[in-house]
């Protein structure tokens, strides 16, 4: 059981923000949103803000809240439209849709709660890198050459998901199911316009770090295997070819100097024609 603090503008109990935590046994309490409550606080175990209605105020209270040093895990209570605006620099653990089913929310909750207990030891083992990708899995962050990357948090959760399983495949649905949760309804088009959008924020040059198996889905390229890879027509390029022992035209023959004689002058040829004889 974990003590749950709910941020909200609304007046409602918690049931009016995320539903499934009456079926829960959670202890929660509910303030509003609004620096004044933040004050006198009581302590939690993760604070839930109501985003759901004012995007704009909440992303204000996340700041104010990491300002003034928020040391509890802090997760988004979202409608599916707010799902393309959240990112990393709100710095949230994690989002519940407001129509997440009790399994998902205990689940998630559950998941955060442990994280927030790991030491710094175990945080810094979240950081993957790929060739010039690096992924800071507990900041919530990505750089790409050292600059980061603008992305969305769905976007985020993407990337670091392909990137954690390099080389496999996934098909649209288990993507799907994995980044989105079991609770989401939208179709596997949803995945094909958020690799889009990651291509191209990845840029021309890292493009092809997320490779497109036909008819199947998605994988991570790592970068070393891409070069291992031969060409599409099966051919070496011409720098790994193995030079042959062949001597060049007028080069000198192996075991013998650079330098050569010179030779004799041509002999001219006696002619096989017979004179004519004269008639007797």
């Amino acid at each position: 059981m974990a003590e749950l603090l709910i941020l909200t503008p609304a007046n409602g109990g918690s049931a009016d923000v995320l539903p499934a935590l009456g079926l829960l046994s959670h202890r929660v309490r509910v303030l509003p949103m609004e620096p004044s409550a933040l004050v006198d606080a009581p302590d939690a175990d993760v604070v839930l803000l109501d985003a759901r209605r004012d995007l704009v105020a909440a992303r204000t209270t996340c700041r104010l809240l990491h300002a003034t040093g928020l040391t509890v895990p802090l997760v988004l209570v979202l409608t599916e439209g707010g799902l393309t605006v959240v990112t990393h620099e709100w710095g949230a653990g994690d989002l519940l849709l407001e129509s997440a089913s009790p399994a998902e929310v205990e689940a998630r909750l559950r998941l955060v709660v442990e994280r927030s207990a790991r030491g710094p030891a175990e945080e810094s083992q979240q950081e993957i890198a790929a060739g010039d990708l690096a992924i800071d899995a507990g900041g919530y962050t990505a750089r790409l050459r050292g600059r980061p990357i603008d992305l969305t948090y769905k976007e985020f959760e993407l990337l670091k998901y392909l990137v954690q399983h390099p080389g496999r495949v996934f098909t649209r649905a288990q993507l799907l199911q994995e980044v989105w949760g079991y609770d989401y309804y939208g179709g596997t088009r949803t995945v094909d316009v958020h690799v889009r959008r990651l291509r191209a924020k990845l840029g021309p040059e890292h493009e092809q770090l997320i490779g497109t198996v036909r008819n199947v889905g998605y994988r991570f390229d790592p970068p070393k295997e891409r070069a291992a890879e031969p060409d599409e027509t099966g051919t070496e390029s011409p720098s790994s070819q193995t030079p042959t022992t062949d001597e060049a035209p007028g080069a000198p023959a192996a075991g013998t100097s650079g330098t050569t004689e010179p030779s004799a002058p041509p002999t001219k040829r006696r002619s096989s024609r017979t004179a004519p004889r004269s008639p007797r």
